[in-house]
């Protein structure tokens, strides 16, 4: 194990015995610190798996992939889901490495290992990698189970909370989601973005709890300006306590909420 603190830019800093994460360097309102790549390596293999190389661009992004490649061989990499701060290094990585990149949504499938699916198992790089379908945060969302971790990518992430994309989000899916990771046990959690955390268990139950909470503001919010208000106006009355810069991304989820409870 590593001496190293989140947040480490350009240095691969392991966190498991088998999971190492290199952070890429796009802070942001929704990316947190920035992308976390994780690499995977059972023991003696020489080999690694790569999940979610991150976004594409000249600068921080280009460098990011670089160092990647730079690792060794990667003969796969895996796609969390479809958000351009996971996938935009995709062809990028395969220019440099030759890699199969695998996912659920067709668009990123690069070389012959085709779609992931809900509980297969993936032999490599001396591991044993299984799929799990968490959708919710986006229709595509999948984590990644290995011996000692769960991969949530954006599902679960190392601090403050996901928001429901207003695309193909859906809560219902994300509260079903994070009932099933929690079901996982006390695992360590690899997150998207944000440092790692303890226990699975515990911190699915602080999102189920916040997401609650938030249900339950959201009924109250409609009782007190009318069971026909927009999104944007229970933002304005709920969401006080966070920053406006986020009220925009706040209205996705709310939204999604809306959606919900009006079924």
């Amino acid at each position: 194990m590593s001496s190293l603190e989140h947040p480490a830019y350009g240095l691969l800093r392991p966190v498991t015995d088998t999971a190492s994460v290199l952070l890429c360097d796009n802070p942001g309102l929704m990316t947190l610190e920035g992308t976390n790549t994780w690499v995977l390596r059972g023991p003696g293999s020489n080999e690694m798996v790569v999940v979610d190389p991150g976004p594409d661009g000249a600068g921080p992004a280009d460098e990011h992939i670089e160092r990647l490649a730079a690792l060794g061989p990667i003969p796969l990499v895996l796609i969390s889901h479809r958000h351009s701060d996971h996938t935009g290094g995709i062809d990028r990585i395969v220019d440099l490495t030759g890699a199969v990149v695998r996912s659920v949504g067709s668009g990123f499938l690069r070389g012959l290992g085709g779609h992931l699916t809900d509980g297969e198992v993936i032999d490599a790089a001396g591991l044993r990698i299984t799929v799990m379908a968490t959708p919710g945060h986006t229709a595509d969302s999948v984590s990644f189970l290995v011996d000692d971790a769960v991969l949530t990518a954006d599902t679960i992430l190392g601090r403050g909370t996901t928001v429901i994309d207003h695309e193909d989000g859906d809560l219902g899916d994300y509260l079903e989601s994070l009932h099933r990771l929690k079901g996982l046990g006390h695992r360590t959690v690899l997150p998207g973005h944000g440092p790692e955390l303890d226990d699975m268990v515990a911190i699915s139950d602080t999102y189920l709890a916040h997401r609650q909470e938030r249900l339950d503001q959201v009924r109250g919010a409609l009782r007190d300006i009318g069971e026909g208000a927009s999104s944007r106006e229970v933002v304005e009355h709920v969401y006080t306590d966070v920053d406006e810069k986020l009220w925009d991304a706040a209205q996705w989820s709310v939204q999604a909420q809306l959606d919900y409870l009006r079924r």
